[in-house]
């Protein structure tokens, strides 16, 4: 099913969302390929709070909140915290930002969501000034990486095989989805 990016909307997060996020994160959907519930809505309250310069959002369809996207700064993970366990982050532009999202509403599954919500998030975040657009999930979700496909996003060839077995960097291709 083809979902038109315009019926999609970002809502910044507040404390509100506290409830919908916990549920969310609780879904086995979501468990299955995020941390511990209680710790990863302790880092979005982190960045609700200013502690984190990540930008959290509510995922809407047509109002309707569906789902989380957040987009982090990789310039500010290009220290020893990050670099010592991740190394490869060194070989991407301090400009770039990443992208996490998650469909959060077991029933939205598989219906085009995550491929026409980040259709709409690149189409903001370009317009913010952003051009080096990376995303990066488990390989072995699948579902996740064809979205990701979809939406414009390939694996960055120089890291394939060198960022282990739990992630797959992939960068925005905005040729990726045209017609030749």
């Amino acid at each position: 099913m083809l979902i038109d990016p315009a019926r999609i909307g970002f809502l910044p997060v507040d404390p509100a969302h506290y409830p919908l996020l916990r549920q969310w994160l609780n879904e086995p959907h979501v468990l299955e390929w995020w941390g511990n519930p209680e710790e990863e809505l302790g880092f979005i309250r982190d960045m609700v709070e200013g502690r984190d310069t990540t930008r959290p959002f509510i995922l809407t369809l047509d109002a309707e909140p569906v789902g989380y996207i957040q987009y982090w700064f990789l310039g500010h993970h290009q220290n020893e915290e990050w670099t010592k366990d991740h190394p490869w982050l060194l070989e991407l532009s301090s400009e770039a930002v990443g992208v996490d999202l998650s469909i959060g509403e077991p029933g939205k599954l598989s219906l085009g969501i995550g491929s026409a919500a980040l259709t709409a998030f690149l189409g903001m975040l370009r317009s913010l000034g952003h051009e080096t657009i990376i995303i990066d999930p488990d390989p072995a979700n699948v579902r996740a990486v064809r979205a990701y496909s979809k939406a414009g996003f390939r694996p960055v060839p120089a890291l394939e095989g060198r960022t282990g077995n739990d992630v797959l960097i992939m960068q925005y291709d905005p040729k990726a989805n045209e017609i030749s």
